[in-house]
């Protein structure tokens, strides 16, 4: 092995979370398919809020599941520097949600965008409770033809597992996809479970945990596809 990437994941670790311990797992499945080596390293939320160092230090950016984070602000403001400085940045579940909030915040301009698992009764919901939860449930996806996601996939029809129950707001998906941080999947209802920007070497979210699905000599396409766009 003569090439590393280095992996920072984004999110308060805690290593009796499932998916928690299939990030790890995955990254190694797709390292190893590669023939690469990975190094990873977990950085809390909150000193994101006043030191990127780490973040700017690394190949790759993966924001995890498990929000709420102790400090919103500080994933926001690793996921804003992934997004400006085209760094292969991948956010499942919770980490979907942060990239959400992060694009409708400093792109979009709604600067008061909000998470309604840390602020139910915020006036901009952009990230909110999910009709019926999707937590342990795995669930079919409708992906984009053409879009980065359905090249990686080799297909248009997925079935992923979840962990969550937040997701983007209806009233905002339209919002969100026109300004450019585009719904490339969806689910039967026709509601956002997949997002990427064109143009980015690598910047997707998705409210499932492909983690899950990831396997030794079988890595999930989403992993190998973030950690190919690094290299």
């Amino acid at each position: 092995m003569d090439r590393s990437l280095r992996v920072a994941v984004i999110g308060d670790r805690d290593p009796a979370f499932p998916p928690h311990v299939a990030t790890d797992d995955a990254l190694r499945h797709a390292a190893a398919h590669l023939g690469i080596g990975v190094d990873v390293r977990w950085l809390a939320t909150e000193p994101l809020e006043s030191d990127l160092a780490e973040v700017k230090a690394v190949d790759v950016l993966w924001c995890a599941p498990g929000s709420p984070y102790r400090s919103l602000r500080g994933a926001v403001a690793a996921l804003r520097h992934g997004r400006e400085h085209s760094l292969p940045t991948l956010g499942t579940c919770g980490g979907c949600q942060h990239m959400i909030i992060e694009y409708a915040r400093h792109v979009l301009g709604y600067e008061d965008a909000q998470h309604a698992e840390y602020d139910p009764y915020a006036s901009t919901l952009f990230v909110s409770e999910l009709a019926c939860s999707l937590a342990g449930k795995t669930m079919p996806v409708t992906l984009i033809p053409g879009t980065r996601v359905a090249a990686l996939y080799g297909r248009t029809q997925v079935e992923e597992e979840y962990y969550c129950n937040f997701g983007l707001d209806p009233s905002r998906q339209k919002t969100l996809h026109d300004g450019g941080f585009s719904v490339t999947g969806v689910d039967g209802d026709g509601e956002a479970r997949v997002l990427e920007i064109p143009g980015h070497p690598y910047y997707v979210a998705t409210l499932f945990v492909p983690q899950a699905r990831s396997r030794p000599g079988a890595p999930h396409p989403l992993v190998v596809g973030l950690l190919r766009a690094a290299l």
